[in-house]
């Protein structure tokens, strides 16, 4: 299927005029991350479609030819208004422990998460498959057929969820629950364990657990310690009363600053905090992490100002987005400011374990894990309305979705397979337009 074409050079100034917006202040601060962060999207179209959540929105909302217009029928004032991921793509799935202990597999990294129209979220995934099906030389029927397993199983998962399907008939994905590479992915997380975590951060001097030199750890100064600490007290009051049962927990035995930072991140500060955790024993000491929160894509074409005025900076706008997008979320999980910025605070997880797409070619295989995350996909929409606490979303969104779906049923699917190939194929295109930005000299600032 053919892309419209646009002129190489014209595309190139639109791209990086994209990037200047959304990177420019970070890229001034920090070029050395950025050329780290660019030679990883440099590597396939799918790390490139991976760190430019930026221009996938711009083309959303400003290109014809990719615009929302075609989502109308499945839009109104409330579906243009639920909380979405934001970056939802395919390897933006794996483990977490959730507060009640329990491994569960579903959606992760909420950075760029945000309010705003579902269907959003559903093109950004579907193109998603398109550059990993065309990565795996899957014919275009094939990959149409991937396509519309997600839309069908994110559109029987919805509706289950809106006509009062009872809990445990739409369970979470568990040791118990999951098969095939989901199963797979939780298996190796149960394998892992704190002490290995902390063997591989740091190291026990003077009876004592500290941070390792050297690995991307940076010794701090006194005075960046002091406001460190500082925003960590900061942090310690928005953790929920639960959170809170053994003040030791909480006690500081060192902090460093972090270098290596991957795709999404590049040039944010960041600082590793090494706690007490929930007992005297070593081994269940605790390392948490400051990072400077990102303004999301998503939030630069929505223009309602209640929502923009719901969050007091980007580290509250993606702890609550995260607290209301997955359920039983990380209870380490909170925000602080530093240096008058909004900060994400979390626990760096021994049991976070990405979905690896590496090994999993056989088309029924594929399908099978892609029918599994449609309904991922679904009960994430349906945990952040009205039930979840929060006043942002007041109505229930798996009831308003499920009731747009279907008003026209016969075209939801067709309209994701539709954009999939043809928005997977502007961004092969537009990744060998930025390598010869990249290579030639032509992105400013590096």
């Amino acid at each position: 299927m053919s892309v419209p074409q646009l002129d190489e050079e014209h595309r190139g100034e639109e791209i990086l005029a994209v990037f200047d917006t959304a990177f420019g202040r970070l890229l001034a601060a920090d070029p050395a991350a950025f050329r780290v962060k660019f030679r990883k999207m440099a590597a396939s179209a799918f790390a490139f479609y991976r760190g430019t959540a930026c221009l996938f929105y711009h083309d959303l909302t400003e290109d014809p030819e990719f615009g929302s217009r075609e989502d109308g029928r499945y839009l109104d004032e409330r579906t243009s208004r639920v909380w979405i991921h934001g970056d939802l793509h395919a390897e933006n799935f794996g483990t977490y422990m959730d507060s009640t202990g329990r491994l569960i597999f579903n959606v992760n990294d909420f950075d760029e998460a945000y309010v705003g129209p579902f269907t959003w979220d559903l093109k950004r995934f579907a193109a998603s498959i398109a550059l990993i099906g065309y990565a795996k030389a899957l014919s275009d029927e094939q990959i149409t057929e991937l396509v519309r397993v997600y839309a069908g199983a994110y559109r029987e998962r919805i509706h289950a969820l809106a006509t009062g399907a009872k809990s445990d008939e739409v369970p979470p994905f568990t040791l118990d629950t999951a098969d095939g590479p989901l199963l797979g992915a939780l298996r190796v997380a149960r394998s892992l364990t704190r002490f290995g975590l902390l063997d591989s951060m740091t190291e026990i001097r003077d009876f004592e657990r500290r941070f390792a030199p050297g690995g991307g750890a940076v010794e701090l100064d006194a005075a960046t310690r002091y406001k460190v600490l500082a925003a960590f007290d900061g942090y310690l009051e928005t953790l929920p009363e639960s959170s809170l049962a053994r003040p030791d927990s909480y006690r500081v035995k060192d902090v460093v600053g972090r270098r290596g930072i991957g795709i999404g991140s590049a040039g944010l500060p960041s600082y590793n905090i090494l706690l007490e955790g929930n007992s005297d024993a070593l081994e269940n000491d605790v390392v948490i992490y400051i990072k400077q929160a990102q303004t999301p894509a998503v939030s630069r074409h929505i223009t309602d100002p209640a929502i923009r005025d719901y969050f007091q900076h980007e580290g509250h706008r993606t702890v609550i987005s995260q607290r209301a997008l997955q359920a039983h979320a990380d209870p380490w999980l909170g925000w602080t400011e530093l240096d008058g910025s909004g900060q994400l605070v979390a626990e760096v997880s021994p049991y976070a374990v990405d979905l690896d797409w590496g090994d999993i070619d056989d088309p029924e295989e594929i399908a099978e894990v892609v029918s599994d995350l449609g309904r991922a996909t679904a009960a994430m929409h349906a945990a952040a309305d009205d039930q979840s606490g929060e006043s942002l979303v007041p109505f229930s969104t798996e009831r308003a979705i499920d009731a747009a779906i279907a008003a026209d049923e016969e075209n939801f699917a067709p309209l994701l397979t539709d954009f999939a190939h043809r928005y997977g194929a502007r961004a092969r295109a537009d990744h060998q337009t930025f390598v010869d930005l990249f290579r030639n000299g032509r992105i400013p600032g590096l």
